[in-house]
């Protein structure tokens, strides 16, 4: 996905020559080409292993699986994560953080090269909440529904063309979803698809995550915090997600960043909670898999409800 992103990017910043329309227009065709090119491969991958099933049904279905699973950043994001809160907790780190910042800036696109320990140990939580919804909980949406839609017709997109399709969008966001240059045009069809991906699977987070831990309100005051302090964020699902996650990890969220050398002001969240630690950042990763588990176990059971 990314190589041809790169590739229709530069194509279409040659034809555009800077001209605003042409760069909406071409935008949003890149953003159909890529979207249909993952759906369609996905699709192609799905009548494979249909046809597979019949004559080798475990070796299809573990390899169908394999598959599957490249589409969400369970692992990954916690090995990111870990990595970095592991480096924190050595001591000599903590006068010199360069290796821990240019680690950070892997996986934050905010500017790393002034952050303190506790900026970093911020970012940290923030990065894990966004991207635990990002890279696990909306791709797993969209498979189950993929899922259900094979429920009445195998011929239709499944499971795996749904997660492309959701991770094309996704990867067309982070590759061109930035409001400088030529990318704030180019990069606005794609930035709008993907926050209306997320959109539900942000929500259905946001109503879930509370009961798979413990929190010092009630289920529906944390809830209800969450989205008024969610809300107030420029992204309709970014702010959300870290609100739930800061509530019910106990942790407070928000505050001055810097991107590219502009300063931008996050709202606060929690902000009756305590700054990020190391042990709130491993009880976000926590709590995330717990609700992973919860989802799979939720979606199973819808499905065999279906099959009655």
């Amino acid at each position: 996905m990314g190589v041809v992103i790169c590739f229709l990017r530069r194509l279409a910043e040659g034809i555009a020559k800077g001209n605003k329309t042409k760069l909406y227009i071409l935008g949003a065709i890149i953003t159909i080409i890529v979207v249909s090119l993952s759906g369609i491969t996905g699709w192609l991958i799905e009548r494979l292993f249909l046809f597979f099933q019949l004559k080798n049904p475990i070796f299809s279905t573990l390899f169908f699986s394999l598959i599957l699973s490249s589409s969400l950043a369970s692992r990954s994001l916690n090995k990111s994560i870990l990595e970095i809160i592991n480096l924190i907790s050595k001591e000599n780190l903590r006068d010199d953080l360069s290796n821990l910042r240019q680690k950070l800036s892997l996986i934050v696109g905010r500017d790393v090269e002034n952050l303190d320990t506790n900026q970093i140990l911020r970012a940290t939580a923030e990065t894990a909440s966004e991207n635990s919804v990002d890279g696990i909980f909306a791709p797993l949406f969209w498979m189950f529904l993929g899922t259900i839609f094979w429920e009445f017709d195998q011929s239709i997109p499944g499971p795996l063309a749904m997660a492309w399709i959701f991770k094309a969008a996704s990867t067309i966001d982070s590759m061109l979803g930035y409001k400088e240059g030529n990318l704030k045009w180019l990069g606005f069809a794609g930035a709008k698809l993907d926050d209306l991906m997320v959109w539900i699977p942000s929500r259905i987070v946001l109503i879930t995550l509370p009961f798979c831990c413990k929190t010092k309100k009630s289920i529906f005051k944390t809830i209800r915090d969450s989205w008024e302090d969610g809300i107030l964020d420029a992204s309709p699902n970014s702010g959300i997600s870290e609100a739930i996650f800061a509530y019910c990890a106990g942790v407070r969220m928000g505050g001055i960043n810097h991107y590219k050398g502009q300063k931008r002001i996050k709202a606060i969240i929690a902000k009756s909670y305590p700054i990020a630690t190391i042990s709130s950042v491993k009880k976000i990763l926590n709590i995330s898999f717990r609700l992973q588990i919860a989802w799979i176990l939720f979606f199973y059971l819808i499905i065999k409800f279906i099959n009655l």
